[in-house]
């Protein structure tokens, strides 16, 4: 398993080991013929995945937590860094290294990582990498937050900034072709980072 994969799924197992509602092990069950029979109903409708799903749920969280807290940082091509400032790419690297998440570093690069999300807007996440421009090949990339907005370094505002998936097209906007989720969905049974497709 890779570095990134066993960090990501420690921490995550961390968390979930912590969560008072979180019972990973199976209660014991009543000695009878039946092996159904005085098991309480506690028992059988406890969500073992129950912390993972919150676990998954708050590094999400903290992607946008952390995208959020470069709000205006100046948009320089090539940046990587607030005190430089950042490109778009540069601005997704950043965050995801402060979380202990390693991507490429180019916006094509970037949207090869982690699972592939058809783009419908009822099905993003908060943490959820959008790209734009060629599908094949996008020249950029930003953070979805929810509710049918993104943080991405702009290089038309000359920042970083919120921007609305439904503003206006105007000449030169690069279309939203794609989405990537770097963070499992624990509802599907896989918390650990989301493998590439």
């Amino acid at each position: 398993m890779p570095p990134l994969n066993r960090l990501v799924l420690s921490g995550l197992l961390s968390c979930a080991l912590l969560a008072p509602s979180a019972k990973l092990g199976a209660q014991p069950l009543a000695k009878s013929d039946n092996p159904l029979d005085g098991v309480s109903t506690t028992a059988l409708n406890t969500a073992p995945l129950a912390g993972f799903s919150a676990s998954a749920s708050a590094l999400r969280d903290s992607i946008v937590s952390m995208a959020k807290s470069q709000l205006g940082t100046r948009y320089v091509f090539g940046g990587t860094n607030p005190s430089r400032g950042f490109d778009c790419s540069g601005l997704i690297r950043y965050v995801a290294q402060a979380l202990q998440l390693d991507v490429p570093r180019t916006a094509a690069q970037q949207a090869k990582v982690g699972k592939a999300v058809a783009t419908e807007r009822k099905l993003l996440r908060p943490g959820d990498l959008l790209t734009f421009g060629p599908s094949k090949r996008p020249s950029h990339i930003g953070i979805y937050i929810g509710e049918g907005k993104y943080i991405h370094a702009s290089t038309t505002a000359g920042k970083v900034i919120v921007a609305d998936l439904d503003r206006r097209r105007f000449p030169g906007m690069k279309p939203w072709t794609g989405v990537r989720r770097l963070i499992g969905d624990a509802d599907s049974g896989s918390t650990k980072l989301a493998g590439g497709s």
